[in-house]
């Protein structure tokens, strides 16, 4: 847990130092079972009392692959030693084990995608006729109701959604020293049964198989980008809580939890703590993405010198971060407070004014457009597909 990133321990055990260690354990167990066509249990010999001796050798090799390789090679079965990791590199290793840490992290902020579509596919329902001012450039512009405005945020979610799906298809990364399967065809005895290691490894993992990307990152950056995606989606929808919920508008409020929100100095206040933090994820995702990017472009030969050490960390933050601001962002939505009468009271007093276009157009009715229609159509692609 981060003292300064509030909220972090919600992201539990994803893309943690153990995780990361138990995922490249995995890794080396699904080739070698492979290679030997036996299965083999490698997770007890390494642990999380190993991980300071990992975390300080890792600076000799510039990877942490190599010293948990030393580990392995002092308490795996003698007769295993000169098969564990043959004809991998440590970028397949490495590569491999973000990937199923990054799959975790999926799974996670798709589970509170559910819970977030569920909610707002609620709120539009409810409030599908509570009027409400609509707000252009800070400034009234017409009536509209706030399950319309339910129903934006909620195909905001929705796009989230699909972008994250399909970047969930994250392939396994096998290539060898240079991304050729020299050393596991020479290890298989052809390029076809090379292939098959691969495809049986894989398998094993629970991954896609794809020829070697070692220097194709766009596994990484396309669900960097699902990542943004989704922080897009969350902000707009904590920044109109975070104006709504000003005191002198008053329609909007967060989930009344005791003791969240207090100041050190005013005890007056309640601060929206939620919308906050969910708005600073929000602000702090795209920067991440764009190291991903700035490394994929910077690879260079075979294997990059740097631009692939970069991505390690980022990807982390990226993910926990993501994993943060989807739990609150759930838990935003399943307390969020409509104050409709506040609404009602708003759009009342900015009359004359914010019927003009009502007025100049020679609408005697509510003015209300497409509403019913446009809330119908997001509340119909909610159920179309599932996370």
């Amino acid at each position: 847990m981060s003292l300064l990133w509030p909220g972090e321990h919600r992201a539990g055990d994803l893309f943690t130092d153990e995780s990361i260690v138990a995922a490249m354990v995995r890794v080396e167990e699904a080739w070698l079972a492979a290679v030997t066509g036996s299965p083999h249990d490698l997770g007890d010999l390494v642990g999380p009392a190993d991980l300071p001796v990992l975390a300080r050798e890792s600076e000799d090799g510039g990877n942490p692959v190599i010293p948990l390789l030393k580990l392995l090679r002092q308490r795996i079965d003698p007769d295993l030693r000169e098969t564990l990791h043959t004809g991998l590199t440590s970028q397949d290793v490495l590569d491999t084990a973000l990937v199923l840490n990054l799959g975790a992290t999926i799974e996670r902020v798709k589970a509170d995608l559910s819970v977030q579509i569920g909610e707002l596919a609620y709120l539009a329902e409810r409030h599908r006729a509570t009027r409400m001012a609509a707000r252009t450039l800070t400034q009234h512009a017409i009536p509209i109701t706030f399950g319309l405005k339910a129903a934006g945020w909620l195909h905001g979610i929705l796009d989230a959604r699909d972008v994250l799906i399909a970047a969930a298809d994250l392939p396994v990364q096998i290539g060898g020293a240079a991304g050729s399967l020299a050393a596991p065809t020479v290890l298989a005895g052809s390029p076809e049964h090379a292939l098959d290691l691969v495809t049986i490894a894989a398998a094993n993992l629970g991954l896609a198989v794809r020829p070697p990307w070692h220097t194709a990152r766009t596994p990484f950056t396309r669900v960097a980008d699902a990542f943004v995606t989704c922080t897009d989606a969350w902000g707009k929808l904590a920044n109109d809580v975070l104006l709504a919920g000003r005191p002198e508008i008053g329609e909007l409020a967060e989930p009344a939890v005791a003791g969240r929100g207090s100041s050190s100095a005013m005890p007056q206040k309640q601060n929206p703590v939620l919308s906050v933090l969910i708005r600073r994820a929000a602000l702090a995702a795209p920067q991440l993405a764009a190291t991903l990017h700035l490394a994929a472009a910077e690879a260079i030969d075979e294997r990059p010198d740097g631009s692939w050490h970069v991505e390690w960390s980022t990807l982390r933050t990226l993910a926990r971060r993501t994993a943060v601001a989807s739990s609150q962002t759930a838990e935003l939505l399943g307390g969020l407070q409509v104050d409709a009468e506040r609404m009602a009271a708003t759009l009342a007093a900015a009359r004359p004014g914010i019927d003009a276009e009502r007025t100049k157009m020679g609408d005697d009715g509510p003015y209300l457009g497409a509403t019913d229609q446009l809330i119908d159509a997001a509340l119909e692609r909610a159920q179309g597909k599932p996370c």
